[in-house]
């Protein structure tokens, strides 16, 4: 990783009780609590293999999901960990649109159990781009994808069936998704089926929008306050977010 990053005093709570805040809506039942903390930085001798020992674990290099991209992940969520704002420490979900709309770019990843829970795929917003997205917004109706860190709400039943609420962390780059009702929800225009008959997989309004046959399963491992995190290399969010950069 080429930005220099602070000294995180963290405790790598793989597994936690969660820190309940008022108004926030979120409940979780108690997880058995791991003492042990870790301080790390992201420059460091540990940091680098710690990463490394995690990939490896997980397989996530075979699943196509790049190491750089994982540790941008793990950056975020040791912050998001240390600042108290995700309650399930023990899932990470990474959207990586780096990758083509017809490879399962979608994981959600268990840190505890060190095993990909679920890798399936997942829409971009239709002005986003078509097989790749590479446009990006923040702005209601852009019907565009935004990058960035989100932590996970909770679930409800709309048009498109079971769905899962999202907030966004990121000014400027996400903090707009409640207002733009960008959420996880299922579709039929995404997934094995679509892609046999398709170039590309279909899109949404800005939604990341799963295959219908997983979404029960996904937003389960998702919901509660996990962290959730939407990655493509565009230099502005790379060098502007205040998550990985702050």
């Amino acid at each position: 990783m080429r930005n220099k990053y602070r000294v995180l005093s963290v405790a790598l709570l793989l597994s936690f009780s969660p820190i309940l805040h008022p108004g926030n809506g979120l409940m979780a039942s108690p997880i058995k609590r791991n003492p042990a903390p870790i301080t790390l930085s992201h420059n460091s001798v540990e940091f680098e293999a710690e990463v490394s020992n995690l990939y490896c674990q997980m397989n996530l290099e075979e699943s196509g999901l790049h190491r750089e991209v994982f540790e941008y992940a793990y950056i975020g969520y040791l912050r998001l960990l240390e600042e108290h704002k995700i309650m399930k420490s023990n899932i990470i979900t990474i959207c990586d649109f780096s990758q083509s709309s017809r490879n399962r770019r979608l994981y959600v990843v268990d840190l505890e159990t060190r095993k990909i829970l679920i890798n399936t795929f997942v829409a971009h917003g239709r002005r986003s781009g078509g097989e790749y997205a590479n446009k990006f917004s923040n702005k209601w109706s852009s019907h565009k994808s935004s990058l960035g860190f989100y932590v996970t709400e909770l679930t409800y039943t709309g048009k498109h069936g079971l769905a899962l609420k999202i907030h966004g962390l990121e000014k400027g780059f996400n903090d707009k998704a409640d207002r733009r009702n960008i959420v996880i929800h299922g579709s039929k225009y995404v997934g094995e089926k679509f892609i046999q008959s398709n170039k590309f997989n279909g899109r949404s309004f800005g939604c990341p929008a799963i295959p219908n046959e997983d979404v029960r399963e996904v937003v389960e491992d998702m919901k509660g306050g996990s962290c959730f995190f939407i990655y493509h290399p565009t230099k502005k969010y790379l060098t502007g977010s205040k998550i990985l950069n702050g």
